[in-house]
C-alpha cells in the first residue's frame, strides 16, 4: 500500500483502483462503516460510498462470489459463467422451492421481466413461516438461485437489501460477450491473481479468486514458468520456506516500488491484506481473528476490531463504534502489537488516523478510551 491516500477519487479513478485490487468484498456489518466503503477509503481519503453505488448502478460493477460476496468489473462477468455452470441444483435449494421449481422460477422471471428490479420482499409469502437466518421463502431461494447461475444481476442494494434485474438489461455490452473457453478461463484467473499477491504458492493463486482449484493452479503455474511468463521462488515466510511462484520481473518491479507511507491506515477486518488470515500470519506476522460471531467471553480483542498498518509492519488494533445518533466515533480500546513501544509520536500518529477515520464515517466528535 505505498500509493498516496491523497489520489484521485473520481468515478474513474476508484473504477481503476477496483480493477487493480481485482474486487471489493461486501460485508453487512455497519458497526462503523460497511467493509466495501472502508477498504476504498484505506487507498483513497477522498473516497465517498455515493462513488461505488454509482458504478453499481451504471453496470460498470457487479456483484457475485469471489472468495466471497463482492463487487467486482463488469468487463470480467464472462469469466463468472465457469461458476455460475458449477451451481448444481441442491437439496438446500430444492427443500425451499416446496416442490415449485420450474414454476416459481418461471413466476420470478415473468414478473422481473415486466415490472422491472424487485425486492426479495415484493414476493411475500403470507403462508411461509419465518424461523432462522437461512430459511428463505420459496420466491427468495428462486431469486437466489437465478443471480447464482447469471440470469439475475443487482444493479443496487436499497438498505443493503438485493435489488434484482435482469442481467442482460443491467450490463447489456458484457452480457453479450462470449463465454471464455477453460484454459483461457485458467490462464486469466491465474496471471490476475499472481498480478496482485505479487507472489505465492499455488494454493494462494487459486485462492484469490476461488474461480479455480490449488491443483489447476499448480499444473497452469508450472507451465508458465516453462514458457517463460512467470518466475519459480522461494517464499521465505516467518513459519518457515514455501516454493511458490512470482509474477516476471519481480525483482525489478521491487526496486522500482515506492516505500510505503510511515502514516498509520486503520483497515478493514476483510481488506486485501489481511483476508487470508494465515498468509497474513505468515508474510506480517499478524494473527488475526475476526471476531463478531465469537461468544462475547472468548474474544480475545472485540467485535470489530481494526487493524492499524504503518509502513510494512502492523503496529496496532483498535475496537472502535460509531454512534449515528450523537455523532461520536467511541474507540473503546488500543492494542499496541507486542514488540511495538507506543511513543508519543507513535500515540500522536494513530490520534491523527483516527481523527481522519472519524471524519469518513461522519463523526462530529471522537472519544478514545485510555488502553
Amino acid at each position: 500500500m505505498a500509493e498516496s491516500t491523497a489520489g484521485s477519487a473520481s468515478t474513474r479513478a476508484i473504477a481503476a483502483l477496483i480493477r487493480r485490487l481485482g474486487f471489493v468484498q461486501l460485508d453487512t456489518i455497519s458497526i462503523v462503516e460497511r467493509a466495501h466503503h472502508h477498504i476504498l477509503w484505506a487507498r483513497r481519503h477522498a473516497y465517498r460510498p455515493a462513488t461505488l453505488e454509482r458504478l453499481q448502478r451504471s453496470g460498470n460493477l457487479f456483484e457475485h462470489f469471489t472468495h466471497d460476496a463482492s463487487l467486482i468489473p463488469a468487463e470480467w462477468f464472462p469469466h463468472w459463467r465457469h461458476r455460475f455452470q458449477r451451481v448444481q441444483w441442491s437439496r438446500w435449494f430444492g427443500e425451499r422451492l416446496a416442490g415449485r421449481k420450474d414454476e416459481l422460477l418461471a413466476m420470478v422471471r415473468e414478473r422481473i421481466r415486466n415490472e422491472g428490479p424487485l425486492l426479495a420482499r415484493h414476493f411475500d409469502d403470507p403462508d411461509h413461516k419465518r424461523g432462522a437466518w437461512w430459511d428463505w421463502k420459496p420466491a427468495k431461494a428462486a431469486l437466489e438461485y437465478l443471480w447464482r447461475t447469471g440470469e439475475l444481476a443487482i444493479p443496487q442494494r436499497e438498505g443493503f437489501e438485493k435489488v434484482y434485474e435482469l442481467t442482460e438489461r443491467v450490463m447489456p455490452a458484457f452480457h453479450e460477450l462470449p463465454t471464455p473457453d477453460e484454459e483461457s478461463h485458467i490462464a486469466w484467473a491465474c496471471t490476475g491473481a499472481l498480478e496482485r499477491i505479487g507472489a505465492g504458492t499455488a494454493g494462494e493463486i487459486a485462492a484469490f479468486w476461488k474461480a479455480v482449484s490449488p491443483g489447476r493452479a499448480r499444473v497452469w503455474a508450472e507451465a508458465a514458468c516453462g514458457r517463460g511468463e512467470i518466475e519459480r521462488v522461494a517464499i521465505e515466510t516467518l513459519d518457515g520456506t514455501r516454493n511458490g511462484f512470482a509474477v516476471r520481473g519481480w525483482k525489478r518491479r521491487l526496486r522500482a516500488a515506492e516505500d510505503p507511507s510511515e502514516a498509520m491506515r486503520i483497515l478493514s477486518p476483510f481488506d486485501p491484506l489481511v483476508r487470508d488470515r494465515a498468509r497474513c500470519g505468515r508474510v506480517f506476522g499478524f494473527r488475526y481473528r475476526f471476531e463478531a460471531f465469537v461468544p462475547a467471553g472468548q474474544r480475545s480483542h472485540g467485535y470489530f476490531v481494526l487493524p492499524v498498518l504503518r509502513g510494512q509492519a502492523f503496529v496496532a488494533r483498535i475496537d472502535p463504534k460509531m454512534h449515528r445518533a450523537m455523532g461520536t466515533l467511541h474507540v473503546k480500546r488500543v492494542w499496541w502489537e507486542p514488540g511495538v513501544r507506543p511513543t508519543r509520536a507513535l500515540k500522536r500518529s494513530l490520534g491523527e488516523a483516527i481523527e481522519g477515520y472519524g471524519v469518513f464515517c461522519g463523526a462530529d466528535r471522537i472519544e478514545i478510551d485510555e488502553s
